[in-house]
């Protein structure tokens, strides 16, 4: 393995990114900048042990690259209902979103790292995002997105994303008083330490899997707390439009 990244921790970056995140939700740049910025070892640590399984050296042999199978829709629409690959072309489509998004919203380098197996493998860990919504049941309102980033931190170890969940989610709860937005953050931890290394995963292989069994073969326990806390924030934004519509 060739040179490797520089693992020295940006705090003040960090920091300002998480500022400008939390004023604009949807600015996907700073996640990447903050997690960039608070990368230390982590990757270098999880690279390793992808390189160790059957599943990583297999995919780094073949050079495979998860965005080429997420970025072929007709594939992904022809696969049968409840697979991962048609839930998750169904989902982008009805989010508006494609795969070719995170990757530009991703570029915060001049150039990549040195060592291209460890740029295949960050490539990879960056396009599964999308792929854990599905699969946990969390959705791309605020409270699914914190919930996702916790359990891909207990997943993982990156320290931004660490941050991201946490500050996301005390936010959040300063918006809902009264509902477990904490408590459904921090199940989402707990579950993602539970759950099969889903880092590792042959991804193109489980899209032609039924997503249950997926859930069923990683562990992947159902949310509780999540259900209830999204239906307690729809009704705030339903009573926060009905509000304005009235004072118009």
């Amino acid at each position: 393995m060739g040179q490797q990244p520089s693992t020295r921790l940006h705090p003040i970056v960090a920091a300002r990114a998480m500022r400008r995140l939390l004023a604009d939700r949807e600015d996907t740049r700073q996640v990447f900048i903050l997690v960039d910025a608070l990368r230390g070892k982590s990757t270098i640590r999880q690279f390793t042990r992808f390189r160790q399984t059957p599943e990583g050296q297999a995919i780094l042999r073949e050079r495979r690259r998860l965005l080429d199978h997420l970025s072929d829709r007709d594939s992904l629409a022809g696969l049968p209902r409840g697979t991962l690959g048609r839930e998750y072309h169904e989902f982008m489509s009805a989010e508006n979103l494609s795969a070719d998004g995170l990757v530009e919203a991703s570029k915060i380098r001049e150039t990549p790292p040195p060592d291209d197996e460890l740029t295949l493998f960050r490539e990879r860990s960056r396009e599964m995002h999308d792929l854990l919504h599905i699969v946990t049941g969390y959705g791309r309102d605020p409270v699914g997105e914190a919930c996702v980033v916790a359990f891909t931190y207990a997943q993982n170890k990156q320290l931004g994303l660490g941050v991201i969940a946490v500050f996301g989610g005390l936010n959040i709860a300063k918006k809902l008083p009264g509902q477990p937005v904490k408590r459904a953050v921090f199940e989402a931890y707990r579950h993602g330490r539970a759950a099969g290394w889903l880092i590792g995963a042959d991804w193109e292989a489980l899209l032609r899997e039924p997503v249950a069994q997926i859930r069923a073969h990683f562990n992947i326990k159902p949310p509780s707390y999540y259900g209830p806390v999204l239906e307690a924030a729809r009704k705030l934004i339903a009573r926060q439009q009905a509000a304005m519509a009235a004072g118009d």
